[in-house]
């Protein structure tokens, strides 16, 4: 077993489908796509403990980047044939996990992120030298957590530094895990960033967070995506990322819906049926 003071690295064995890790674990990269790059620390986080990593290559062309978060998942027993495309909001259906999505644009290469969670279930995050993100407030205690990282999207890479401080500094007196931050912060709860113009609350996309859930994939009829994640779900798997169905279209959620035959042609719904 791993010593709770141990150096943070990245589990060995369980990994997303498309993660690579270099020989001292310190390094995880995303082969291809922009999806399965789930990793976890190879041990438990201690509460109040800074989970530090830097980023060390960003890829354009997609939407969203570094999910983060906590688990109580201990990555030694998940067989990573079974790890989900993505851990928002796939393994945090399927299991006690609590995650989030950074700002768009927060983290780019060469940008050090550290997270953690306190006492009171608060998940913070800061980015180098910047102000603490509050992420949620929802994680249950009194579990050991290991940390979980997703190498997603315009996210391609990421080194952990094995920091191993604890505490928050700047904290009240007499509560070491209480948090004090200028109250113009931007703090995202629920694993949700603000969404763009054109998503209102509970309609973005479940892939970036950020434009409308305006389409749903056909034949399962999932409407849970944006048009250009949705694409880029059929153009490089093909497969719901609900349920894992086999996408034969896509097509436009609200209105009139226009199906996408995946060779650029678009149909009705009667020429479809």
């Amino acid at each position: 077993a791993e010593a709770p003071g141990e150096t943070l690295r990245f589990h060995a064995e369980a990994l997303g489908a498309q993660v690579r890790l270099d020989a001292e674990r310190s390094t995880a990269r995303r082969r291809a796509t922009f999806h399965d790059g789930i990793v976890f620390s190879q041990r438990p986080v201690r509460p109040g403990e800074r989970v530090a990593l830097r980023v060390l290559c960003h890829e354009r062309g997609w939407c969203g980047g570094l999910r983060l978060g906590f688990t109580r998942l201990d990555p030694a027993r998940v067989p990573a044939r079974s790890l989900p495309p993505f851990v928002c909001p796939d393994l945090e259906w399927q299991s006690p996990t609590w995650a989030a999505v950074l700002p768009d644009g927060c983290a780019r290469t060469g940008d050090v992120v550290r997270f953690w969670v306190t006492r009171r279930g608060r998940l913070f995050a800061q980015v180098n030298a910047g102000p603490r993100l509050l992420l949620r407030k929802d994680v249950p205690m009194g579990a050991p957590l290991w940390a979980v990282m997703d190498v997603y999207g315009t996210t391609k890479a990421i080194e952990l530094l094995g920091e191993a401080t604890g505490g928050d500094p700047g904290t009240a007196p007499g509560d070491p895990t209480a948090s004090t931050f200028p109250t113009t912060m931007p703090h995202v709860l629920g694993g949700e960033i603000p969404p763009e113009p054109g998503a209102t609350a509970g309609e973005e996309c479940v892939i970036c967070f950020h434009r409308a859930a305006n389409t749903c994939f056909v034949p399962c009829g999932h409407t849970h995506f944006c048009s250009s994640c949705a694409w880029r779900v059929f153009g490089d798997t093909a497969k719901c990322p609900m349920c894992r169905w086999e996408i034969e279209a896509v097509a436009l959620a609200r209105g009139r819906p226009a199906l996408g035959t995946g060779d650029g042609l678009l149909v009705s719904v009667a020429d479809w049926t």
